[in-house]
């Protein structure tokens, strides 16, 4: 009997410390994965097929985030030039269960749950929220997540950091680039989207009139609708920070629509509070958008607001620093690699923000390959980072942040987790071998991922006597080429064009000068250029031409184009001339671009967290 008490005793004193002390105690596994966009779902369900013992950490309701909870269910896909499907694997099995790349939110949802409980390797923790890692050293090691009021630390060999804010890797000390600081561009915070829902929209209406307006750039189907855009240009918004845009629509099964074209400004991606704020901005300027859609677009006559998302989208905000960080010349260049785990090919959609009306389309690859090592943080072992927010320059990030390609790159996280496991290796052993690589490869397309190579792809532009100045000027996101991959090197330059390169590089505005011309002057612009690079006191009396010649930026290559002061020069001399001023400022004055602001970011600028 006393030892029974004694027995009795211990439990309830355990009882104590794991339940009424709020502590889960601690759970071992495989592969961790946290995050339950569909990223992370991939990642789990490829690890689990792959004899991982894997967990799944969502700190939401239901799985599918951005795509579900966000309400973004017209997808953006990756094909090439021939049409081949680059993104397939788990991707494709979701794509062909929903029918499509526009869906039904709750089908969705239903397809996500489907796939994650049909693996019997994987558990699922919903509202699971990460809290911290653990570390031993540099690597990291578990995670602590609050699930029902406890807090459950659980253990793993590999962790997949899901979370579309690398939120994981931040927190055990991984590097990172914020928005568009590694180019200069931090002040201008991208605009974030809230979806939202709406009744009464006459669908036939809507196909009548996107498919019969001449404009190959709009268009309707059985489930998806894009076009709108200049009613959306049109809409005087209430509040200042918003904007509507083209609308991306899609059908859903109950007869309502989710509308993708509404953009907030001002939400600051990393605040909780903000982005709680912008959705209540947001819901406030549709009490205004909903009458303007009545009156103004065709189909929408008797529309009424059905609902909003309950998550914003949001395209940007860390992007970690890995082992190789995947820059816009790889994404242009079409380029492959010999760890390429995952290929994309969406067009580099730099969205509108704050200061700038309307998005730039840097360009359209036929298709680029994302290496491995763009996954493995720089400092930090034991951890794999997938989705928008990995190892990527933020222009390369307009292209790399789809969700299908995130979704390709969650396949190799998985696979890479088994291979690590199998043959003792840590995730940084992997990125270092060949061999190693090679067997992630075969492994991954066994399991039905597109990894062809091709061979090299040489783009028109990158054939002209101006392509290295295209590509400088390029990376600061102040020239592109649309979808075309047009950069009209050869047109006479615009005061305006030449005021946007400008700004760009300094922070001035010089429109001044020519107040009452389509068309800048060579003299003109070699002035521009020098005051960029010098002060008055510097110049000794020389001419713009002169002082630029000796600097080596007036190279003997563009001499012949700025004879004549009153000629005026085309895009491709002005762009080479100013890239060389961009490398003339890098060399000399220590900075790698201002922003519009004025202010200079060093190249070694990164954050830790």
């Amino acid at each position: 009997m006393k030892k029974t008490k004694i027995l009795v005793v211990c439990l309830l004193f355990a009882f104590a410390l794991t339940g009424f002390c709020g502590c889960g105690g601690t759970e071992k596994y495989d592969v961790i994965v946290v995050g339950g966009d569909p990223e992370g779902i991939a990642a789990a369900v490829t690890a689990a097929r792959n004899g991982m013992n894997t967990l799944l950490i969502e700190d939401d309701e239901a799985l599918g985030g951005l795509m579900t909870l966000g309400g973004l269910n017209f997808i953006d896909m990756c094909t090439g030039d021939d049409g081949t499907l680059l993104t397939q694997g788990t991707f494709l099995e979701f794509h062909d269960a929903v029918g499509g790349t526009a869906f039904d939110i709750q089908k969705a949802k239903d397809v996500f749950l489907q796939m994650v409980e049909n693996e019997e390797n994987l558990t699922l923790k919903l509202n699971a929220e990460f809290m911290e890692p653990v570390m031993d050293g540099n690597t990291i090691t578990g995670v602590v997540v609050e699930q029902d009021g406890k807090q459950i630390t659980c253990k793993a060999g590999s962790i997949i950091d899901a979370t579309v804010d690398a939120d994981v890797a931040a927190a055990a000390g991984a590097s990172y680039t914020y928005l568009g600081q590694d180019y200069g561009h931090t002040e201008n915070v991208t605009g974030v989207t809230l979806v939202f829902e709406v009744s009464g929209v006459n669908w036939q209406a809507v196909s009548d009139y996107l498919n019969g307006d001449d404009n190959p750039n709009t268009g309707c189907t059985g489930k998806a609708a894009w076009g709108y855009n200049e009613e959306s240009f049109a809409y005087v918004a209430q509040d200042s920070q918003t904007r509507l845009r083209g609308l991306n629509v899609a059908l859903q099964d109950n007869g309502n629509v989710l509308i993708n074209g509404f953009l907030i400004f001002g939400v600051e991606p990393l605040d909780a509070a903000s982005k709680e704020a912008g959705i209540e901005r947001g819901k406030a300027e549709l009490e205004y958008i909903i009458p303007y859609l009545r009156e103004n677009y065709i189909g929408f006559e008797n529309a009424e607001l059905a609902g909003t998302a309950s998550q914003l989208y949001v395209r940007e905000s860390r992007h970690i620093l890995g082992e190789y960080q995947l820059t816009l010349d790889d994404v242009m260049e079409n380029r492959w690699f010999d760890d390429t785990i995952a290929i994309g090919s969406y067009p580099v959609d730099v969205p509108p923000n704050a200061r700038r009306n309307v998005g730039i389309i840097v360009g359209a690859p036929d298709r680029y390959g994302v290496p491995f090592r763009c996954l493995v943080p720089q400092e930090i072992d034991g951890i794999l980072v997938v989705g928008r927010s990995a190892s990527y320059t933020s222009l390369a990030a307009g292209s790399a942040r789809v969700i299908p390609l995130g979704m390709a790159e969650g396949d190799a996280a998985g696979v890479a987790a088994a291979y690590a496991k199998n043959n003792n290796m840590t995730f940084r052993d992997i990125s270092r071998s060949a061999e190693a690589v090679t067997a992630i490869q075969l492994s991954l397309q066994e399991q039905g991922a597109y990894l062809q190579k091709w061979e090299p792809i040489v783009m028109d532009v990158e054939k002209h006597w101006a392509y290295e100045g295209v590509k400088t000027l390029r990376s600061l996101g102040l020239v592109y080429g649309s979808y075309e991959n047009d950069y009209r090197l050869d047109e006479p330059i615009t005061v305006s064009e030449v005021d946007n390169l400008l700004e760009g590089l300094d922070g001035s505005s010089l429109t001044d000068v020519w107040p009452h011309s389509v068309h800048a002057s060579v003299r003109d612009i070699l002035d521009a250029s020098m005051k960029l690079v010098t002060s008055a006191d510097e110049t000794e009396g020389k001419t713009a031409r002169q002082w630029l010649t000796e600097a080596g930026i007036l190279t003997e290559q563009l001499q012949p184009y700025f004879v004549d002061d009153n000629r005026v020069p085309k895009r491709a001399e002005v762009i080479m001339l100013l890239a060389n001023v961009r490398n003339y400022q890098i060399e000399q004055m220590g900075f790698t671009v201002h922003n519009s602001d004025g202010m200079s970011y060093e190249a070694e600028t990164i954050t830790k967290n």
